[in-house]
Protein backbone atom coordinates (compact mmCIF):
# COMPACT_ATOMS: atom_id res chain seq x y z
CA UNK A 1 0.00 0.00 0.00
CA UNK A 2 1.09 4.08 -0.65
CA UNK A 3 1.68 6.00 2.26
CA UNK A 4 -0.97 8.34 0.91
CA UNK A 5 -3.20 5.15 0.80
CA UNK A 6 -2.42 3.95 4.05
CA UNK A 7 -2.94 7.49 5.30
CA UNK A 8 -6.45 7.31 4.53
CA UNK A 9 -7.13 3.88 5.49
CA UNK A 10 -5.88 4.47 8.97
CA UNK A 11 -6.32 8.25 9.70
CA UNK A 12 -3.37 11.00 9.38
CA UNK A 13 -2.82 10.72 12.90
CA UNK A 14 -2.25 6.95 13.53
CA UNK A 15 -0.41 6.72 9.91
CA UNK A 16 2.01 9.60 10.72
CA UNK A 17 2.50 8.05 14.52
CA UNK A 18 3.17 4.72 12.51
CA UNK A 19 5.33 5.77 9.34
CA UNK A 20 7.48 7.89 11.25
CA UNK A 21 7.88 5.60 13.90
CA UNK A 22 7.02 7.69 16.50
CA UNK A 23 6.79 5.68 19.85
CA UNK A 24 5.16 8.59 21.60
CA UNK A 25 2.30 9.38 19.51
CA UNK A 26 1.36 5.64 20.52
CA UNK A 27 0.89 6.32 23.76
CA UNK A 28 -1.40 9.22 23.68
CA UNK A 29 -4.87 8.97 23.58
CA UNK A 30 -6.72 11.05 21.04
CA UNK A 31 -7.38 13.41 23.94
CA UNK A 32 -3.60 13.73 24.43
CA UNK A 33 -3.22 12.07 28.00
CA UNK A 34 -0.68 9.43 28.67
CA UNK A 35 -1.64 5.79 29.62
CA UNK A 36 0.03 2.63 29.94
CA UNK A 37 -1.19 0.07 26.91
CA UNK A 38 -2.40 -2.69 27.87
CA UNK A 39 -0.95 -6.20 26.31
CA UNK A 40 -3.77 -7.98 24.37
CA UNK A 41 -4.19 -11.86 23.98
CA UNK A 42 -6.42 -12.98 21.62
CA UNK A 43 -7.02 -16.80 21.83
CA UNK A 44 -9.50 -18.73 18.92
CA UNK A 45 -10.19 -22.28 19.29
CA UNK A 46 -10.86 -24.02 15.72
CA UNK A 47 -13.93 -25.56 15.45
CA UNK A 48 -15.55 -25.10 18.84
CA UNK A 49 -19.02 -24.81 19.39
CA UNK A 50 -21.37 -22.36 21.02
CA UNK A 51 -21.78 -24.86 23.53
CA UNK A 52 -18.68 -26.66 23.71
CA UNK A 53 -16.91 -25.20 26.94
CA UNK A 54 -18.81 -25.50 30.36
CA UNK A 55 -19.96 -21.62 30.89
CA UNK A 56 -21.98 -22.00 27.89
CA UNK A 57 -23.86 -24.96 28.99
CA UNK A 58 -21.76 -27.94 27.92
CA UNK A 59 -22.25 -30.77 30.54
CA UNK A 60 -19.78 -33.28 29.30
CA UNK A 61 -16.86 -31.39 28.69
CA UNK A 62 -14.65 -30.13 31.47
CA UNK A 63 -13.30 -26.73 30.47
CA UNK A 64 -12.39 -25.10 34.20
CA UNK A 65 -9.71 -22.49 32.84
CA UNK A 66 -12.04 -20.76 30.13
CA UNK A 67 -14.64 -21.12 32.93
CA UNK A 68 -12.66 -19.00 35.35
CA UNK A 69 -12.17 -16.49 32.94
CA UNK A 70 -15.84 -15.93 32.49
CA UNK A 71 -15.93 -15.86 36.27
CA UNK A 72 -13.44 -13.14 36.00
CA UNK A 73 -14.68 -11.28 33.27
CA UNK A 74 -17.54 -10.96 30.93
CA UNK A 75 -19.42 -13.33 28.40
CA UNK A 76 -21.11 -12.46 25.40
CA UNK A 77 -24.00 -13.88 24.75
CA UNK A 78 -24.29 -12.70 20.77
CA UNK A 79 -20.84 -13.01 19.29
CA UNK A 80 -20.21 -14.18 15.89
CA UNK A 81 -17.40 -15.23 13.93
CA UNK A 82 -16.43 -13.65 10.46
CA UNK A 83 -17.74 -16.86 8.15
CA UNK A 84 -18.66 -20.03 8.46
CA UNK A 85 -15.34 -21.69 7.55
CA UNK A 86 -11.56 -21.07 8.97
CA UNK A 87 -9.51 -18.95 5.96
CA UNK A 88 -12.23 -16.15 5.53
CA UNK A 89 -12.98 -16.32 9.02
CA UNK A 90 -9.27 -15.30 10.30
CA UNK A 91 -9.56 -12.53 7.46
CA UNK A 92 -12.51 -10.64 8.50
CA UNK A 93 -10.49 -10.92 12.23
CA UNK A 94 -7.37 -9.16 10.98
CA UNK A 95 -8.65 -6.93 8.87
CA UNK A 96 -12.12 -5.49 10.57
CA UNK A 97 -14.07 -6.23 7.24
CA UNK A 98 -16.97 -8.49 6.68
CA UNK A 99 -16.97 -11.68 4.32
CA UNK A 100 -18.81 -9.54 1.84
CA UNK A 101 -15.99 -7.01 1.43
CA UNK A 102 -13.10 -9.33 2.49
CA UNK A 103 -10.20 -10.41 0.36
CA UNK A 104 -10.71 -13.82 1.62
CA UNK A 105 -14.17 -15.41 1.67
CA UNK A 106 -13.51 -19.08 1.13
CA UNK A 107 -10.82 -21.95 2.22
CA UNK A 108 -9.19 -21.44 -1.37
CA UNK A 109 -5.96 -24.01 -1.58
CA UNK A 110 -3.04 -22.45 -3.87
CA UNK A 111 0.66 -23.77 -4.09
CA UNK A 112 0.88 -27.56 -3.37
CA UNK A 113 -3.22 -29.19 -3.70
CA UNK A 114 -1.65 -32.06 -1.27
CA UNK A 115 -1.13 -29.29 1.68
CA UNK A 116 -2.13 -32.12 3.80
CA UNK A 117 0.17 -34.36 3.35
CA UNK A 118 3.57 -35.37 5.45
CA UNK A 119 6.43 -34.13 3.93
CA UNK A 120 4.22 -31.34 1.75
CA UNK A 121 6.03 -27.98 2.34
CA UNK A 122 4.07 -25.97 -0.54
CA UNK A 123 0.85 -25.60 0.59
CA UNK A 124 -1.38 -22.95 1.01
CA UNK A 125 -4.19 -20.59 1.28
CA UNK A 126 -5.85 -17.37 -0.92
CA UNK A 127 -2.82 -14.79 0.29
CA UNK A 128 -3.82 -11.40 1.87
CA UNK A 129 -2.05 -8.26 -0.73
CA UNK A 130 0.71 -7.02 0.40
CA UNK A 131 0.53 -4.01 2.54
CA UNK A 132 -3.20 -5.03 3.71
CA UNK A 133 -4.10 -3.19 6.94
CA UNK A 134 -4.03 -5.70 9.84
CA UNK A 135 -4.94 -5.34 13.45
CA UNK A 136 -1.30 -6.80 13.44
CA UNK A 137 0.07 -3.97 11.56
CA UNK A 138 -1.46 -1.46 13.03
CA UNK A 139 -0.18 -2.74 17.01
CA UNK A 140 3.18 -3.01 15.43
CA UNK A 141 3.28 0.17 14.07
CA UNK A 142 1.87 1.75 17.63
CA UNK A 143 4.89 0.38 19.26
CA UNK A 144 3.81 -3.06 19.74
CA UNK A 145 5.51 -6.60 19.44
CA UNK A 146 3.12 -8.93 18.03
CA UNK A 147 3.49 -12.64 18.11
CA UNK A 148 1.01 -15.40 15.90
CA UNK A 149 1.25 -18.76 17.31
CA UNK A 150 -0.86 -21.92 16.03
CA UNK A 151 -2.77 -21.80 12.17
CA UNK A 152 -2.63 -19.05 10.14
CA UNK A 153 -4.53 -20.24 6.34
CA UNK A 154 -3.89 -16.33 4.86
CA UNK A 155 -1.45 -16.80 2.38
CA UNK A 156 2.12 -19.38 2.49
CA UNK A 157 5.56 -18.57 3.18
CA UNK A 158 6.59 -16.43 0.58
CA UNK A 159 3.89 -15.23 -0.33
CA UNK A 160 1.96 -11.66 0.46
CA UNK A 161 0.11 -12.96 2.73
CA UNK A 162 2.69 -14.68 4.34
CA UNK A 163 2.05 -13.49 8.32
CA UNK A 164 5.64 -11.85 9.01
CA UNK A 165 4.53 -9.59 5.72
CA UNK A 166 1.26 -8.90 7.87
CA UNK A 167 2.39 -7.17 10.99
CA UNK A 168 3.52 -10.29 12.87
CA UNK A 169 7.52 -10.44 14.15
CA UNK A 170 6.96 -13.96 15.37
CA UNK A 171 5.12 -16.84 13.61
CA UNK A 172 5.13 -20.17 14.42
CA UNK A 173 2.94 -22.98 13.62
CA UNK A 174 1.24 -24.26 10.61
CA UNK A 175 1.11 -21.61 7.42
CA UNK A 176 -1.32 -24.03 5.33
CA UNK A 177 -4.51 -24.93 7.71
CA UNK A 178 -4.59 -28.40 5.61
CA UNK A 179 -1.63 -29.44 6.83
CA UNK A 180 -2.92 -28.74 10.56
CA UNK A 181 -5.68 -31.48 9.82
CA UNK A 182 -3.12 -33.57 11.71
CA UNK A 183 -1.64 -32.95 14.95
CA UNK A 184 1.59 -34.98 14.62
CA UNK A 185 3.11 -33.16 11.28
CA UNK A 186 7.00 -33.92 9.96
CA UNK A 187 7.11 -29.96 10.13
CA UNK A 188 6.02 -26.49 11.43
CA UNK A 189 7.43 -22.99 10.37
CA UNK A 190 8.73 -20.51 12.38
CA UNK A 191 9.51 -17.10 11.03
CA UNK A 192 9.41 -18.11 7.34
CA UNK A 193 12.08 -21.01 7.65
CA UNK A 194 10.82 -24.59 7.81
CA UNK A 195 11.44 -26.45 11.00
CA UNK A 196 11.23 -30.05 10.91
CA UNK A 197 9.93 -32.28 13.28
CA UNK A 198 12.13 -35.26 13.77
CA UNK A 199 10.01 -37.04 16.21
CA UNK A 200 7.44 -37.45 14.06
CA UNK A 201 9.17 -38.49 10.93
CA UNK A 202 7.22 -40.75 8.77
CA UNK A 203 4.18 -40.27 10.23
CA UNK A 204 4.76 -41.33 13.81
CA UNK A 205 3.24 -39.81 16.33
CA UNK A 206 5.63 -38.04 19.07
CA UNK A 207 5.36 -34.60 19.07
CA UNK A 208 2.14 -33.31 19.57
CA UNK A 209 1.44 -29.53 17.75
CA UNK A 210 -0.42 -28.39 20.01
CA UNK A 211 1.98 -28.74 23.10
CA UNK A 212 4.40 -27.05 20.72
CA UNK A 213 2.35 -24.46 19.61
CA UNK A 214 1.37 -23.76 23.83
CA UNK A 215 4.90 -23.59 24.53
CA UNK A 216 5.99 -20.79 22.04
CA UNK A 217 2.98 -18.42 23.00
CA UNK A 218 4.50 -18.84 26.76
CA UNK A 219 7.67 -18.07 25.26
CA UNK A 220 6.86 -15.16 23.80
CA UNK A 221 4.94 -13.70 26.82
CA UNK A 222 8.29 -14.09 28.66
CA UNK A 223 10.27 -12.58 26.22
CA UNK A 224 8.13 -9.48 26.12
CA UNK A 225 6.98 -8.53 29.10
CA UNK A 226 8.48 -5.28 30.26
CA UNK A 227 6.96 -4.37 26.68
CA UNK A 228 3.27 -4.04 25.12
CA UNK A 229 2.51 -7.32 23.44
CA UNK A 230 0.27 -8.32 20.96
CA UNK A 231 -0.27 -12.21 21.21
CA UNK A 232 -2.65 -14.27 18.86
CA UNK A 233 -3.20 -17.40 19.37
CA UNK A 234 -5.11 -19.29 17.42
CA UNK A 235 -5.13 -23.43 18.28
CA UNK A 236 -5.82 -25.77 16.03
CA UNK A 237 -8.16 -28.19 18.84
CA UNK A 238 -11.03 -29.49 18.15
CA UNK A 239 -10.57 -29.20 14.16
CA UNK A 240 -10.17 -32.90 13.53
CA UNK A 241 -8.15 -35.40 13.22
CA UNK A 242 -8.87 -36.66 16.29
CA UNK A 243 -5.59 -36.82 17.93
CA UNK A 244 -4.51 -36.82 21.16
CA UNK A 245 -1.85 -38.01 23.52
CA UNK A 246 -2.88 -40.50 26.41
CA UNK A 247 -2.71 -38.58 29.08
CA UNK A 248 -5.88 -36.02 27.99
CA UNK A 249 -7.61 -39.48 26.71
CA UNK A 250 -7.59 -40.83 29.78
CA UNK A 251 -9.62 -38.30 31.64
CA UNK A 252 -12.70 -39.32 29.27
CA UNK A 253 -11.99 -42.97 27.83
CA UNK A 254 -14.17 -45.48 28.78
CA UNK A 255 -17.01 -43.04 30.21
CA UNK A 256 -19.30 -43.13 27.06
CA UNK A 257 -20.00 -45.52 24.29
CA UNK A 258 -17.79 -45.43 21.05
CA UNK A 259 -19.99 -45.45 17.56
CA UNK A 260 -18.45 -46.68 15.02
CA UNK A 261 -15.77 -45.01 13.05
CA UNK A 262 -16.91 -43.17 9.53
CA UNK A 263 -15.22 -40.27 8.89
CA UNK A 264 -13.87 -38.74 5.51
CA UNK A 265 -10.41 -39.51 3.63
CA UNK A 266 -7.65 -37.50 4.94
CA UNK A 267 -8.73 -37.90 8.75
CA UNK A 268 -7.17 -40.17 11.19
CA UNK A 269 -9.92 -42.60 12.65
CA UNK A 270 -9.68 -43.16 16.57
CA UNK A 271 -11.03 -45.88 18.42
CA UNK A 272 -12.45 -43.57 20.97
CA UNK A 273 -13.75 -40.79 19.12
CA UNK A 274 -15.72 -39.19 21.84
CA UNK A 275 -13.28 -39.41 24.38
CA UNK A 276 -10.58 -38.01 22.31
CA UNK A 277 -12.41 -34.68 21.23
CA UNK A 278 -13.11 -34.62 25.10
CA UNK A 279 -9.30 -35.09 25.99
CA UNK A 280 -8.22 -32.87 22.79
CA UNK A 281 -10.99 -29.27 24.33
CA UNK A 282 -10.08 -29.83 28.17
CA UNK A 283 -6.25 -29.98 26.85
CA UNK A 284 -6.92 -26.65 24.78
CA UNK A 285 -8.60 -25.51 28.47
CA UNK A 286 -5.24 -26.37 30.15
CA UNK A 287 -3.11 -24.41 27.84
CA UNK A 288 -6.03 -21.29 28.31
CA UNK A 289 -5.15 -21.76 31.85
CA UNK A 290 -0.75 -21.94 31.57
CA UNK A 291 -1.05 -18.20 29.35
CA UNK A 292 -3.36 -17.07 32.16
CA UNK A 293 -1.11 -18.41 34.87
CA UNK A 294 1.97 -16.93 33.65
CA UNK A 295 0.27 -13.15 33.50
CA UNK A 296 -0.41 -13.86 36.72
CA UNK A 297 3.02 -14.89 37.62
CA UNK A 298 4.49 -12.15 35.24
CA UNK A 299 2.39 -9.17 37.32
CA UNK A 300 1.05 -8.91 33.49
CA UNK A 301 -3.13 -9.61 34.69
CA UNK A 302 -4.26 -6.61 35.06
CA UNK A 303 -2.75 -4.88 32.16
CA UNK A 304 -3.62 -7.56 30.03
CA UNK A 305 -6.91 -7.93 28.28
CA UNK A 306 -7.96 -11.51 27.64
CA UNK A 307 -10.04 -12.63 24.87
CA UNK A 308 -11.19 -16.39 23.96
CA UNK A 309 -13.43 -17.22 21.06
CA UNK A 310 -13.50 -19.97 18.26
CA UNK A 311 -13.40 -19.11 14.57
CA UNK A 312 -16.73 -20.62 13.51
CA UNK A 313 -19.18 -23.31 14.73
CA UNK A 314 -18.54 -27.24 15.47
CA UNK A 315 -18.02 -29.42 12.68
CA UNK A 316 -19.63 -32.21 11.43
CA UNK A 317 -17.07 -34.39 9.46
CA UNK A 318 -13.89 -36.39 10.70
CA UNK A 319 -15.66 -38.67 13.29
CA UNK A 320 -16.77 -35.84 15.21
CA UNK A 321 -19.99 -35.89 17.00
CA UNK A 322 -21.21 -32.38 17.35
CA UNK A 323 -25.15 -33.93 18.02
CA UNK A 324 -23.59 -36.53 21.17
CA UNK A 325 -22.10 -33.46 22.88
CA UNK A 326 -24.90 -30.85 21.56
CA UNK A 327 -22.19 -28.67 20.55
CA UNK A 328 -24.20 -25.83 19.20
CA UNK A 329 -27.31 -25.85 21.58
CA UNK A 330 -29.79 -24.74 20.90
CA UNK A 331 -28.89 -23.36 17.85
CA UNK A 332 -29.67 -24.41 13.98
CA UNK A 333 -26.73 -25.84 12.33
CA UNK A 334 -23.04 -26.48 12.33
CA UNK A 335 -19.49 -25.39 10.56
CA UNK A 336 -19.96 -24.08 7.25
CA UNK A 337 -23.54 -23.02 7.38
CA UNK A 338 -24.88 -19.39 7.81
CA UNK A 339 -27.69 -20.15 10.25
CA UNK A 340 -26.96 -19.74 14.21
CA UNK A 341 -25.05 -22.52 14.94
CA UNK A 342 -22.04 -22.25 11.97
CA UNK A 343 -21.59 -18.47 13.29
CA UNK A 344 -22.53 -17.84 16.51
CA UNK A 345 -19.71 -18.81 19.12
CA UNK A 346 -18.25 -18.27 22.82
CA UNK A 347 -16.59 -14.46 23.33
CA UNK A 348 -15.24 -14.20 27.00
CA UNK A 349 -13.28 -11.02 27.41
CA UNK A 350 -11.44 -10.07 30.62
CA UNK A 351 -9.44 -7.30 32.16
CA UNK A 352 -9.14 -6.82 35.69
CA UNK A 353 -10.62 -4.13 37.67
CA UNK A 354 -11.77 -3.04 34.24
CA UNK A 355 -14.21 -5.58 33.33
CA UNK A 356 -17.27 -6.67 35.58
CA UNK A 357 -16.74 -10.22 36.61
CA UNK A 358 -18.98 -12.74 36.22
CA UNK A 359 -21.02 -10.65 33.61
CA UNK A 360 -22.85 -11.38 30.77
CA UNK A 361 -23.60 -8.74 27.53
CA UNK A 362 -25.84 -9.28 24.57
CA UNK A 363 -24.42 -7.26 22.67
CA UNK A 364 -24.84 -8.42 19.34
CA UNK A 365 -21.25 -7.83 17.59
CA UNK A 366 -18.78 -9.78 15.42
CA UNK A 367 -15.33 -10.69 14.51
CA UNK A 368 -14.88 -7.34 12.49
CA UNK A 369 -15.30 -5.36 15.92
CA UNK A 370 -11.67 -6.98 17.03
CA UNK A 371 -9.75 -4.74 14.94
CA UNK A 372 -11.35 -1.06 15.60
CA UNK A 373 -11.61 -2.31 19.43
CA UNK A 374 -8.13 -2.49 19.72
CA UNK A 375 -7.37 0.24 17.52
CA UNK A 376 -9.89 2.15 20.50
CA UNK A 377 -7.83 0.83 22.97
CA UNK A 378 -4.08 2.13 22.22
CA UNK A 379 -5.91 5.04 21.11
CA UNK A 380 -5.40 5.54 17.40
CA UNK A 381 -8.04 6.15 14.29
CA UNK A 382 -9.65 3.00 12.64
CA UNK A 383 -9.65 2.73 9.72
CA UNK A 384 -12.37 4.28 7.43
CA UNK A 385 -13.27 1.34 5.38
CA UNK A 386 -13.99 -1.18 7.34
CA UNK A 387 -17.03 -3.06 8.57
CA UNK A 388 -16.39 -3.05 12.64
CA UNK A 389 -17.44 -1.22 15.52
CA UNK A 390 -15.48 -0.65 18.59
CA UNK A 391 -16.90 -2.76 21.27
CA UNK A 392 -15.14 -1.21 24.37
CA UNK A 393 -17.84 0.66 25.83
CA UNK A 394 -19.48 -2.69 26.21
CA UNK A 395 -16.01 -4.21 27.74
CA UNK A 396 -15.74 -1.16 30.08
CA UNK A 397 -19.80 -1.62 31.24
CA UNK A 398 -21.31 1.67 29.32
CA UNK A 399 -24.02 0.25 26.99
CA UNK A 400 -25.40 3.53 26.55
CA UNK A 401 -22.62 4.58 24.67
CA UNK A 402 -22.05 1.52 22.85
CA UNK A 403 -22.51 1.95 19.03
CA UNK A 404 -24.81 -0.91 17.42
CA UNK A 405 -24.34 -1.98 13.98
CA UNK A 406 -27.39 -1.69 11.55
CA UNK A 407 -26.93 -5.40 10.48
CA UNK A 408 -23.93 -7.71 10.31
CA UNK A 409 -23.23 -10.02 7.06
CA UNK A 410 -22.11 -13.67 5.93
CA UNK A 411 -21.71 -15.42 2.73
CA UNK A 412 -19.96 -18.65 1.57
CA UNK A 413 -19.84 -19.99 -1.89
CA UNK A 414 -23.56 -18.68 -2.49
CA UNK A 415 -24.82 -18.98 1.14
CA UNK A 416 -25.70 -15.49 2.76
CA UNK A 417 -27.00 -14.50 6.28
CA UNK A 418 -27.92 -10.76 7.39
CA UNK A 419 -28.72 -10.36 10.97
CA UNK A 420 -30.53 -6.98 11.45
CA UNK A 421 -31.20 -6.37 15.01
CA UNK A 422 -33.65 -9.44 16.33
CA UNK A 423 -34.38 -10.66 12.92
CA UNK A 424 -31.98 -13.55 10.61
CA UNK A 425 -32.36 -13.54 7.62
CA UNK A 426 -30.74 -16.91 5.25
CA UNK A 427 -30.21 -17.70 1.76
CA UNK A 428 -28.85 -21.16 1.30
CA UNK A 429 -27.70 -20.53 -2.16
CA UNK A 430 -28.70 -17.87 -4.66
CA UNK A 431 -32.05 -20.08 -6.29
CA UNK A 432 -33.65 -20.52 -3.18
CA UNK A 433 -35.96 -18.20 -0.97
CA UNK A 434 -35.10 -16.09 1.38
CA UNK A 435 -35.70 -17.63 5.21
CA UNK A 436 -36.62 -14.67 8.12
CA UNK A 437 -36.54 -15.57 11.75
CA UNK A 438 -36.92 -13.85 14.68
CA UNK A 439 -34.13 -14.76 16.81
CA UNK A 440 -35.86 -13.17 20.12
CA UNK A 441 -38.40 -16.09 19.95
CA UNK A 442 -36.87 -18.42 17.69
CA UNK A 443 -33.17 -18.82 18.43
CA UNK A 444 -33.25 -22.22 16.70
CA UNK A 445 -34.55 -21.09 13.54
CA UNK A 446 -37.37 -23.13 13.45
CA UNK A 447 -39.58 -21.47 11.90
CA UNK A 448 -39.68 -19.48 8.72
CA UNK A 449 -41.79 -16.53 8.85
CA UNK A 450 -40.40 -14.54 5.52
CA UNK A 451 -44.08 -14.97 3.93
CA UNK A 452 -45.58 -13.12 6.97
CA UNK A 453 -43.24 -9.67 7.40
CA UNK A 454 -42.68 -9.22 3.21
CA UNK A 455 -41.44 -5.51 4.11
CA UNK A 456 -39.03 -6.89 6.32
CA UNK A 457 -37.53 -10.06 3.95
CA UNK A 458 -37.30 -7.29 1.33
CA UNK A 459 -35.04 -5.09 2.97
CA UNK A 460 -33.09 -8.07 3.97
CA UNK A 461 -33.02 -9.06 0.28
CA UNK A 462 -31.84 -5.34 -0.29
CA UNK A 463 -28.79 -6.13 1.96
CA UNK A 464 -28.06 -9.37 0.34
CA UNK A 465 -27.77 -7.42 -2.61
CA UNK A 466 -26.08 -3.87 -1.24
CA UNK A 467 -24.12 -5.01 1.74
CA UNK A 468 -21.46 -6.53 -0.50
CA UNK A 469 -18.86 -6.16 -3.32
CA UNK A 470 -17.71 -8.32 -5.60
CA UNK A 471 -14.85 -10.62 -5.68
CA UNK A 472 -13.17 -12.34 -8.65
CA UNK A 473 -11.50 -14.79 -6.77
CA UNK A 474 -14.19 -15.46 -4.86
CA UNK A 475 -17.63 -15.08 -6.94
CA UNK A 476 -21.35 -15.26 -6.12
CA UNK A 477 -22.94 -17.80 -7.78
CA UNK A 478 -25.33 -16.35 -10.47
CA UNK A 479 -29.13 -17.59 -9.75
CA UNK A 480 -30.31 -19.97 -12.43
CA UNK A 481 -32.33 -18.66 -15.41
Amino acid sequence: MERRDFIKAVGFGAASMALSGCTNAAQRTRSGANRKRPNIVYIIADDLGYAEVGCYGQKKIKTPNIDKLASQGMKFTQHYSGNPVCAPSRCVLMTGKHSGHAQVRGNKQVGGAEGWKLGATTGGQWPLKAGTVTVARILKEAGYRTGAFGKWGLGRVGTTGDPNKQGFDHFFGYNCQRQAHTYYPNHLWRDGKVEWLEANKDGKEGAYSHDLIADEALKFVKANKDRPFFLYVPFTIPHVALQVPEDSLAQYKGKWPDPPYTGDKGYFPHPNPRACYAGMVTRMDRDVGRIMSLLKELNLEDNTIFMFTSDNGPTFNGGSDSAFFESAHPLRGLKGSVYEGGIRVPFIVRWPDKVKAGSTSEHICAFWDFLPTCCELIGVDAPRDIDGISMLPSFLGKPGKQKKHKYLYWELRGRQGVRMGRWKAVRINPNKKIQLYDLDKDIGEKNDIANAHPKIKARMAELMRTGRTESDVFPMPKPKS
